[in-house]
Parts: C-alpha cells; structure tokens; sequence
C-alpha cells in the first residue's frame, strides 16, 4: 500500500471570493475615499482643475471601475497619481489612470526594482479575487517622481496644500501619507488599519509601533482613511485606529520576543501570537491570511535580519504550509 500526501490546505484568502460592498464616501467637498469591506482603500482629492488619487489598486480593470465612481462626481483629469507604498495590490492598476506623474517615495521605487515582480507573482497568488483582470496588468508600476522626507502639491485656488510624507520605516521601508491640513484629512496607507487585520511580511515592527506611529498621532487628524477598513472619523476614531494598530505590533512584538527568549521556534511563536491575538482582531477581514506572513517576518527581524527577506510564490507556500498547513 503506497502512502499518500495529505492535502495541501490552501491560503485563507483562496476561499475569499464573495465581491465586497464597496462603499463611496465624500469626506469633505471634493475628498472621496472607497472603502470595501476590508479590501484595500482608495481615494481621490480635488484640485482647482485636476485630480489626485491615491492608491492605484491591483489591477487596471479594477481601477476602472473606481475611476467610474469617481466619475460620478468629477471630470477633472487625473494629474498625480500616489502610491504610498510598492505592494502589488496597490500599484499594478496605474495604468487606467492615465496620470500626469506617478508619486511614490524613493525607497519605492529601489523596492520595485529589487523585489517588485516577485511581490506581484507572490500577491496574486495569494489573493485571486483582488487580481481580478491580471491580464491587464501591463508590467511593473514605476513612480516617475520621487522624495525623501516631504512633498507638497498646490491644489490651486483656495484648496490648499496636499502634504506628501515620509514618517519612517514601518509597514515597509517607503510608506508614505497624504494629508490635507485645511480638511484635517489623512490618507494613511497601510500604516493604519481601521477594523482591518494588519498585513507585516515586509515591515519594520518596531520602527512602526514607535516613532512612526508617533509620527502619524502627532499629525491631528480629525478624519483617516487607513489602508483597510471603514472610515475614522472624529479625533476619538482616528486616536482608537492609531492604538489598535500600534496595540496589533506590540502583542506580536511580545509574544515573539517571549517564545524566543524561552528557546523556542517559529511555530511556537505563531501560535502564541494567534492566541493572543483573536480574541479582539480575529474576525476581522484577513486576519487569518496574513498572520503566517506576519510572524515569519517578525521572527526574522528579531533574530537580526534587518531587511525583509523577498517573498516569492514559493516561499509563500513554504511558511504557509510550515505554519498553518495540515
């Protein structure tokens, strides 16, 4: 009698197919935000005579059916196109925007280079339902201008400024917001997350829950747009998105440093922060996806990597299956 191999289980995000509600906010007169359901967030903001969006989504069929939406409010072109950080369901729609410059920081655009189409093989095949159209990806995103530290877009008229920054190492090496200080409005990223499981394989955690964070609480906002999730709204929901995210890297941080400083490995470390952490952010959206990716980042930073190790399709299926297969 041969022996067989027992099934291989598949990623979390394989059986997330369902479409989720998409949800169209006006935050103030021209600033839009689309939320779905934990799905990435997008947006866009008014200039005099142009627009400026951000985030481009994962592929260009989905960014054209935003861009759709978005038409429902406005004709103005598409004049800056930002990507606040290199991850593929982020980036690979920039095609449909037709945008005049594409802002990123500069440690995006090394990051594309180094690792960008190893993120996008590995992306997609973790997330089919996100990578709907990937036919119509026509080949990395590259920003056309790039900045170290801050940039500032004049909106024209009496819009004000948009204010491009760069808060520090955290989520990955080039996270960027985008803030409007005359609405008190911030574009966020993935730096925060609003009733959203964080996503960590490519972060820097104790960067992110110290100084970064910091960074980002100390800018006031009175309304955020994180990366995932629904709207904060009010400086008590945008201070609560801020402390649950800062709160998600910390017990990771912990537990990991625990199990490691008791001799421990990598598995043991997993279920340790899973168990610590369900209870309050389990049933949110992908928090079972990315908790694998998470800790074997994590584990690796502790253990003296500095620099996140690439991801690769394969590599995804190594710790997937190390961690979470039967």
């Amino acid at each position: 009698m041969s022996a067989t191999n027992p099934p291989v289980k598949p990623f979390a995000s394989a059986a997330d197919l369902a479409e989720k509600p998409q949800t169209l906010e006006v935050l103030a007169d021209g600033v839009y935000a689309l939320t779905a359901e934990g799905d990435p967030n997008v947006g866009a903001i008014e200039g005099e005579d142009f627009l400026v969006c951000f985030e481009a989504m994962a592929t260009p069929v989905a960014a054209r059916r935003w861009l759709a939406r978005l038409r429902e409010h406005t004709d103005k072109p598409v004049r800056y196109l930002v990507l606040s950080h290199y991850h593929a369901v982020r980036v690979l729609g920039a095609s449909a925007f037709d945008a005049d410059v594409v802002v990123a920081h500069e440690n995006t655009r090394a990051l594309v280079a180094e690792r960008g189409r190893q993120d996008w093989e590995s992306e997609f095949a973790r997330m089919p339902r996100l990578a709907d159209g990937a036919d119509s990806v026509p080949g990395l995103t590259w920003p056309t201008l790039t900045f170290a530290d801050r940039l500032t877009i004049d909106l024209g008229g009496d819009r004000g400024d948009l204010v491009l920054r760069y808060h520090g190492r955290g989520h990955t090496e080039g996270d960027i917001t985008a803030w409007l200080p005359r609405r008190r409005i911030l574009f966020a990223g993935d730096l925060v997350e609003a009733q959203a499981a964080l996503y960590t394989g490519d972060a820097f955690h104790r960067d992110w829950a110290g100084g970064t964070l910091d960074g980002l609480a100390a800018v006031g906002a009175e309304a955020l747009v994180g990366g995932r999730g629904a709207v904060s709204r009010g400086r008590d929901e945008v201070d609560a998105a801020i402390a649950q995210t800062r709160h998600f890297l910390q017990v990771m941080i912990d537990e990991t440093e625990a199990v490691r400083e008791g001799g421990g490995e990598l598995k043991d470390a997993f279920a340790a922060c899973h168990a610590a952490l369900h209870g309050r952010y389990g049933h949110w959206p992908i928090f079972e996806h990315c908790l694998p990716f998470d800790v074997a980042r994590l584990w690796d930073e502790l253990g003296g990597v500095e620099r996140p190790i690439i991801w690769t399709a394969e590599r995804d299926r190594e710790v997937w299956d190390r961690l979470q297969g039967s």
